[in-house]
């Protein structure tokens, strides 16, 4: 099993790498500074050396991918997480970085890309995948709310889980038609993101408070 992980992270960390290739093709069309952060509108809102962003950032995010991995793997309560919760930790930094540093390269190069539709799209799905599984997700150290109630009770981790499951489906849900219709965006999407975080939160004290 432990092989099996390890290689695991092996290919993953050289998918998060993937995009220096395409740096190498590219660098030279490239201009000194090239985008790298975007507001929840999907207006540019912070820049990079065309260096940093080319080829710094894929190792960036390959270390932040070893991180994720060797804390996912050495859990001491592993097993109660979710497989597929489990493998979307471990394959969202690959993901972002095939993705995003493209769109980084090529919007910075003046490619026209939708990204105040698409981006928070994406964002939506996986905040519906992760609020199907949430409810399915046992106590344990890194995946999931953990909250000093939630990891000192078990009744209280199951209870904000489920609950945070719903809304976060919800949550994603309205975060994918307002990105589609495009409306706002720059002021709901943060908005929204800010209940599913803080929502639980309450939720999971009150409980406490309860006795629970």
């Amino acid at each position: 099993m432990k092989k099996k992980m390890d290689k695991m992270m092996m290919i993953s960390t050289a998918v998060c790498l993937l995009p220096i290739l395409l740096s190498l093709i590219i660098y030279d069309r490239l201009p000194d500074q090239v985008v790298i952060h975007w507001n929840a509108a999907g207006e540019p809102d912070d820049y990079a050396s065309k260096a940093f962003a080319a080829f710094g950032l894929p190792f960036i995010l390959a270390a932040i991918n070893m991180f994720t991995h060797f804390m996912l793997n050495n859990d001491p309560k592993r097993a109660n997480s979710p497989v597929a919760l489990k493998l979307m930790g471990k394959w969202i930094v690959p993901v972002v970085s095939v993705i995003m540093i493209p769109l980084s390269l090529f919007t910075s190069m003046g490619v026209d890309a939708p990204i105040a539709r698409t981006v928070p799209a994406a964002v939506g799905i996986m905040v519906i995948a992760c609020g199907i599984y949430l409810p399915k997700c046992r106590q344990n150290y890194t995946v999931g709310i953990k909250l000093p109630w939630t990891l000192d009770s078990e009744e209280n981790w199951n209870r904000t889980h489920r609950m945070a499951g719903y809304l976060w489906i919800a949550g994603g849900v309205c975060i994918i038609v307002v990105s589609l219709l495009g409306v706002w965006t720059g002021q709901a999407i943060p908005v929204i993101i800010g209940i599913l975080v803080l929502v639980p939160v309450f939720y999971s004290y009150m409980i406490y408070r309860n006795g629970i």
